[in-house]
């Protein structure tokens, strides 16, 4: 997708699809300012899967938000797809998908309805949305379930199709936040393939958010760790493993918590992984 006129100049490398430099965010509360992230940089290149972890509190999520639009940031610049956020925010929003943790679908409408209505939200023409609708259900495997209503979906099928409405406009950059979090181990295995799928088959780039360990060791490129509203620690995973936990065959929990010095409660589902 090209970018559109008026973009400013990209301030990292031509592979760098995401630039952030000194991302601050600050609320005023009764007990005066606090400050939940504390001037971040970092950097996505195109094409990879970004694990992005940190600890309860850490600021992770404020830093989602921000990246996503959702927020505006009190300080720092961020360009995100080639626009910058503060100025462009529109714009950002025309090439990104985000998809949340608690997803968005209307248990009344089909599967089909709620593609369409995405698609048109991006200003899709009614054919060519429909046309979209039935493309993405293809490569995500929900044609069988257009006609279904939501509220019938299973968490796995659910969660395909919170993915596909962030897809449908064939974003640049997916943003995944907590994306199996209450799922059997199953449909985790199978949301694993089609991340790494839509990466593979469509080069986009992907920015996960997790509260599971193994998920974020066995699907990202690269991790980025945000303890305190600064980021701790990046590299590959068995970069930080071997770095912070000793080998490469450690497990990305010792290296975590060698990082951060501390962990969280575990998560309440099944796989029961480390909170982070």
């Amino acid at each position: 997708m090209q970018t559109t006129a008026g973009a400013h100049p990209h301030p990292g490398g031509a592979d760098e699809v995401v630039h952030v430099t000194g991302l601050t965010k600050t609320f005023d509360t009764k007990r005066g300012p606090v400050e939940a992230v504390r001037g971040i940089d970092l950097t996505v290149r195109r094409g990879e899967i970004l694990g992005f972890l940190g600890p309860n509190g850490a600021g992770k999520t404020t830093t989602l938000r921000m990246l996503t639009t959702l927020l505006p940031p009190t300080g720092g610049r961020a360009v995100v797809a080639g626009h910058d956020l503060r100025r462009e925010p529109v714009a950002v929003r025309r090439r990104i998908g985000y998809v949340a943790q608690g997803g968005g679908t209307d248990p009344t409408t089909t599967v089909r309805e709620e593609l369409v209505t995405q698609a048109r939200l991006y200003r899709l023409g009614r054919r060519e949305a429909v046309e979209r609708a039935e493309s993405t259900a293809a490569q995500l495997d929900l044609t069988e379930l257009m006609g279904r209503p939501c509220a019938a979906l299973s968490g796995g099928q659910r969660r395909r199709l919170d993915i596909a409405m962030g897809l449908i406009h064939r974003p640049d950059v997916l943003f995944l936040d907590e994306p199996t979090t209450g799922l059997d181990p199953g449909s985790r295995a199978d949301l694993w393939d089609l991340i790494r799928r839509i990466r593979e088959e469509h080069g986009t780039t992907v920015f996960l958010t997790t509260h599971y360990l193994d998920e974020a060791d066995a699907l990202s490129d690269r991790l980025v760790v945000i303890d305190k509203g600064r980021v701790v620690a990046e590299g590959t995973p068995a970069e930080l493993k071997t770095r912070y936990a000793g080998s490469p065959d450690a497990t990305l929990q010792d290296a975590f918590l060698a990082i951060t010095g501390r962990g969280a409660a575990p998560a309440k589902d099944d796989a029961a992984p480390l909170a982070i």
